[in-house]
């Protein structure tokens, strides 16, 4: 009788049984931990990137600015990328060094994706970049009126749109105060209104005092001129960079303790070019936000470049309201004063 004998195609052969031993044995061979150096590679460069972010230099185009305006994406696309790259080149090496993007992503942004909101707050502000070609200013005055907030800022009003504006929120909100193209309606009194120069040659900012219930508020809005991405220039940044430091020496400047700042102020809390008004106030999304609070463009937001800022007073919550005719989406938060 003829001996059979087990070939290497019957024990990996074909079959299905077959094909996952050798896949099996792909991962348990010392392979799998000289496979994949380059996505291992890539996935410390960008943990680098993440960690020293604030080392890219700015003078090439305002990389640095560029890529703090969208610092979350980094880890965002770039982890999941470099996962799926791995796992197709079944990889050890690739994967264990996921971790470390990982780690420094959540130590960045971890504490912005749970719910810091309290109780309690004496009062909600909201700020909109209403846009000036948006379609529909009535809409727009309604939604914002339906918000309930004591007190508006809108930017980018253009002269056509501003009555429409006042005609909408004067029931709600008895009190106004207009400089250029920017404007803060509100439920309390308001005096001592003046532009504030951010150095544009135009008003894209106003000064305010309010008198609430609990004491008189310095309320600051402002609309920070736009940033450009050019194919030759890079990320241009210089005028509104400009007006930033403007900003921040007329808030540094203010004799009263409760300083609230409401506006589009064209960067994010991580944009070094924002040092002069972050250094020295609390971003209310930070405080008591719950997630990223995106807020631009409007249609895919992909970065909070309108912001409610405080000094002198506590966020108890802070969120993100629906769309609007605009291509930025209206931000909200609560404020507890005299803390």
């Amino acid at each position: 009788m003829a001996q059979a004998y087990r070939t290497d195609e019957t024990m990996d052969g074909p079959g299905p049984d077959g094909r996952g031993r050798r896949e099996r044995a792909r991962w348990r061979d010392g392979g799998m931990w000289r496979r994949g150096k380059v996505p291992a590679a890539l996935a410390l460069a960008v943990a680098a990137l993440m960690l020293f972010h604030a080392d890219v230099p700015n003078t090439v185009g305002n990389l640095g600015s560029l890529l703090e305006t969208f610092l979350p994406w980094v880890g965002m696309v770039a982890v999941p990328l470099l996962l799926l790259w791995a796992l197709l080149r079944r990889s050890a090496t690739a994967v264990a060094a996921l971790v470390l993007p990982v780690a420094v992503w959540g130590s960045l942004f971890g504490g912005l994706l749970s719910d810091k909101a309290v109780p309690g707050g004496d009062l909600t502000v909201v700020t909109h970049n209403v846009d000036a070609a948006n379609p529909d200013p009535a809409g727009t005055a309604k939604d914002i009126v339906a918000s309930g907030a004591g007190m508006v800022a809108l930017e980018e009003l253009s002269p056509k749109a501003l009555p429409v504006y006042e005609q909408g929120m004067a029931a709600a909100y008895p009190y106004r105060a207009v400089e250029g193209t920017v404007a803060l309606w509100s439920k309390y009194p308001l005096s001592g209104t003046r532009p504030v120069d951010i150095r544009l040659g135009w008003t894209r900012a106003l000064r305010t005092t309010a008198s609430t219930p609990e004491g008189d508020i310095a309320v600051y809005v402002a609309h920070m001129p736009s940033v450009r991405v050019h194919l030759q220039g890079g990320f241009t940044a210089d005028q509104r960079d400009t007006s930033a430091a403007a900003l921040g020496d007329a808030i540094a400047a203010e004799p009263l303790k409760d300083v609230l700042l409401l506006g589009d102020l064209n960067g994010t809390m991580n944009d070094r070019s924002l040092s002069p008004i972050t250094a020295q106030m609390r971003s209310a999304q930070g405080a008591a936000g719950d997630g990223f609070g995106f807020s631009w463009p409007a249609s895919f937001p992909m970065a909070r470049i309108d912001q409610i800022m405080v000094k002198g007073m506590t966020p108890t919550r802070s969120w993100v309201l629906p769309r609007t005719g605009s291509d930025h989406l209206p931000v909200a938060a609560t404020l507890k004063l005299g803390s």
